[in-house]
């Protein structure tokens, strides 16, 4: 994902203390120009899992929501908790960013609507053991830390016994093509098996920007090593339209690739 102030872009190993933090800042520094660009197809009060368009209101990966309560990890604007809200649930949404809650709260204000927010990293959410029904995030977090596991055993704890976990990422796949919507996107460039994380770093040299690639596997493991059961892996098909693109999202792409994957879990009661 290209950013106005890095000025070069690569594969690289990076320090976790140096890539620490950098996923607030530049979500901070990106919110308006994100929502700008992707706040239309969003919607202000719908649940998108991906760019292939599909939508909570058809999927149903939550279950029925109705006097639940759901915590969203990664929550951007809260777009999906305000749908989730409208559906009956009792919702709390969490980002890193305080841009994007700001922006959050600018859709309450314009839709007389209130979700509650709170800043928070989704490796230590400020919420009780066992205090939610249901978490989700729908790209939020997961790609941006180096420390999945660390997601997954933090959402385990907040979760209670019989709860349920899913989240949406960019399909492990995709990591081997280039982040092209168009079919120049079609040939494998990278190794799939390389987690080497992308980086963008600014003029000056400091990190702006740290994505993490994850195999299949790798998911798996995650997932299972905090203690979820894996119930479905979904891929979805393009349901968006015919001339709608997200960075490397496109229908070309869709018909031969997948470009994402959600995964469903639950705990253990």
């Amino acid at each position: 994902m290209d950013s106005d102030d890095a000025t070069t872009a690569a594969f690289a190993e990076v320090p976790d203390d140096e890539a620490r933090g950098t996923g607030r800042h530049w979500w901070d520094a990106h919110a308006e120009e994100y929502l700008e660009e992707h706040g239309a197809f969003l919607g202000p009060a719908d649940f998108l899992w991906c760019p292939e368009g599909l939508r909570e209101s058809d999927a149903r990966l939550l279950g029925d929501v109705r006097g639940r309560t759901v915590l969203e990890i990664g929550s951007g604007a809260a777009q999906c908790s305000r749908w989730l809200a409208g559906a009956g649930a009792r919702v709390i949404a969490t980002d890193v960013s305080a841009a994007m809650l700001a922006a959050s709260r600018r859709l309450d204000h314009t839709l007389a609507t209130s979700v509650p927010c709170l800043q928070a990293d989704a490796r230590r959410l400020p919420l009780a053991d066992a205090s939610v029904d249901l978490a989700f995030t729908a790209y939020g977090a997961i790609p941006f830390v180096a420390e999945a596991a660390a997601v997954h055993a933090e959402v385990a704890r907040v979760v209670r016994p019989g709860g349920r976990w899913v989240f949406s990422v960019t399909h492990p796949i995709r990591w081997a093509f280039p982040d092209d919507p168009t079919e120049r996107g079609l040939t494998v460039s990278h190794s799939y098996f390389d987690r080497t994380p992308y980086l963008e770093r600014d003029q000056d040299g400091r990190l702006v920007y740290a994505e993490y690639h994850r195999t299949i596997g790798d998911h798996i493991a995650e997932i299972a090593g905090a203690g979820w059961v894996l119930d479905r892996l979904i891929e979805p098909e393009w349901s968006a339209g015919p001339d709608d693109t997200w960075g490397g999202w496109s229908a070309v792409r869709a018909e031969r690739i997948p470009g994402t994957a959600i995964f469903v879990a639950h705990k253990p009661d």
